[in-house]
């Protein structure tokens, strides 16, 4: 008998742990045969920790689990799929893991994610066997043609990154991963770290192949130590298969809590042993990046992609999605929400869609009053807007980004004003401090903010704030300062009656 129990740290956190080593001694005290498989989670996180069994009709699934009821799912033989109050059904068949596109994650929850043999027999190693055969050139015109681009932030299109890194002449290139995923309401990179750590690998070796680099990184952010176990163990199994090295290998480096890492440049300084601070540009890192090298970084996310990509081809890729955002994105939701959780879907699905009917709405059962997509940075979307499609073009005509696809559900009990000045406290906190704008407005916004709030002279606090987000826009060297004014101007565009005086009464 085979039981599927996640070891991701959503589902550990809810109790897996413990739900799988009662399975286990369950199993051995009515001497039943079972072999427990530790996978990463299915993304349905309101259902972990999610027990899964092997049987005819396919898996079955049950959850969530409480240790106390393992017993009484041996009583109802929940391992030949069995009824049980926590019974789910085929999970294949689960209404909100069935509608889904899983390109990216197609493995995640499937497999034993340090299992080479599971990760070959589910279609792994193909798009690096199809790379080493078409050649870089080939490769690069496959991802140029794919429509990809960047998961992390701005959308940038990942070919023309490639192609950069590509025509530099160097005797070193680098590949870094940037797994610094500090985003509210993100959790993707986590998922696919701990879920199906091949795939990262195997993006970073076409990556490598095809740019011309020999020494990769894994930047991961210090919060997430599972996903360094898991990941330092999958680069050991692939070195001792050979399928690292000479030619490319890996390493793991982790972050030290720094969200400015997140930004590229700061991040390669980090790598580089320095205070982890913004670099201006130009050089691009693709010209002059680690150790003054020609490199490539990119997202998890994003080099997760092209394993697809390269095996199915460009075209395959682009039957997804919508305009100039092709394929899928894999959204997380969660906040004030029912069904928090992962649902990789293409691109042009609208907010209300994944708020309402993949999400289920708020859990307090109170309407939605905001939306916020993209992270700490990005834009607060009101009940109005929510028919906006999902999509890198759309997502900007409406004043908002796509960023990493982290949906964050507040309902009508928010405080939208203390929203926006967490923006600015939040980028006074996490600044590098390496330009004015950044260091300093950010400060000062907090405070003309909490002036308005007071009541005090709240037309020109509240124009100074206008004034102090054009500064931010214009003159910060990077994205942290320079997207703080999203939160806050959406802010105050859509939800202008929460920045009315309060009564200190």
């Amino acid at each position: 008998m085979k039981v599927f129990v996640p070891a991701d740290a959503a589902a550990c956190s809810v109790g897996a742990d413990d739900v799988a080593s009662a399975i286990v001694k369950e199993a051995a005290a009515r001497g039943v045969p079972v072999e427990v498989v530790r996978t990463g989670t299915r993304g349905l996180l309101w259902l972990e920790p999610m027990v899964e069994v092997e049987t005819q009709e396919g898996r079955v699934a049950y959850g969530p689990v409480r240790v106390d009821e393992v017993s009484s799912l041996f009583e109802a033989r929940f391992f030949e799929g069995g009824a049980h109050p926590r019974s789910l059904g085929v999970t294949t068949e689960l209404p909100l893991f069935a509608k889904q596109h899983r390109l990216t994650f197609s493995r995640v929850g499937l497999i034993d994610p340090l299992s080479l043999t599971d990760f070959r027999t589910n279609g792994g190693l193909e798009g690096l066997a199809r790379a080493r055969e078409l050649g870089s050139s080939a490769v690069l015109d496959e991802v140029l043609a794919s429509g990809l681009r960047g998961r992390g932030g701005a959308g940038f299109p990942a070919g023309i990154k490639w192609r950069t890194v590509a025509q530099a002449t160097a005797p070193q290139k680098y590949v870094v991963c940037n797994a610094d995923e500090g985003d509210s309401g993100t959790f993707a990179d986590r998922m696919l770290m701990e879920g199906d750590p091949f795939v990262l690998l195997e993006g970073m070796a076409i990556a490598a192949l095809t740019v011309g680099a020999s020494r990769g990184f894994v930047y991961v952010r210090s919060e997430y130590p599972r996903a360094v176990s898991v990941l330092r163990r999958a680069i050991e199994l692939w070195r001792a298969e050979r399928l690292l090295g000479p030619a490319f290998d890996v390493e793991v480096r982790v972050g030290a809590g720094a969200y400015v890492c997140g930004e590229e440049t700061s991040l390669l300084e980090s790598l580089e042993g320095k205070r982890g601070e913004v670099r201006a540009k130009p050089p691009l890192p693709a010209h002059a990046g680690l150790f003054g090298a020609p490199t490539l970084v990119n997202n998890v996310l994003t080099l997760a992609a092209v394993p697809f990509i390269v095996a199915e081809g460009a075209a395959a890729y682009q039957a997804q999605g919508v305009a100039k955002s092709r394929g899928t994105m894999p959204v997380q939701v969660g906040g004030n929400v029912k069904r928090g959780g992962l649902f990789e879907v293409p691109f042009g699905v609208t907010l209300r869609e994944l708020v309402m009917d993949w999400g289920g709405g708020t859990a307090s059962g109170r309407p939605v009053h905001a939306v916020q997509v993209g992270g700490p940075l990005g834009a607060y979307f009101p009940v109005k807007l929510l028919d906006t499609p999902l999509d890198y073009e759309a997502m900007a005509s409406a004043g908002g980004l796509v960023g990493h696809a982290g949906i964050v559900v507040f309902d009508d009990t928010v405080d939208m004003a203390r929203q926006a000045a967490f923006a600015f406290e939040f980028c006074a906190k996490e600044s590098c401090g390496k330009c004015t704008p950044c260091r300093i407005g950010s400060t000062r916004g907090a405070e003309t903010l909490a002036q308005v709030a007071r009541g005090l002279e709240p037309e020109k606090n509240l124009a100074l704030v206008k004034e102090l987000c054009t500064v931010l826009t214009d003159a910060s060297l990077c994205a942290l300062g320079g997207l703080t004014p999203m939160p806050v101007m959406s802010a105050l565009t859509h939800f202008p009656a929460a920045f009315a005086p309060r009564s200190t009464s």
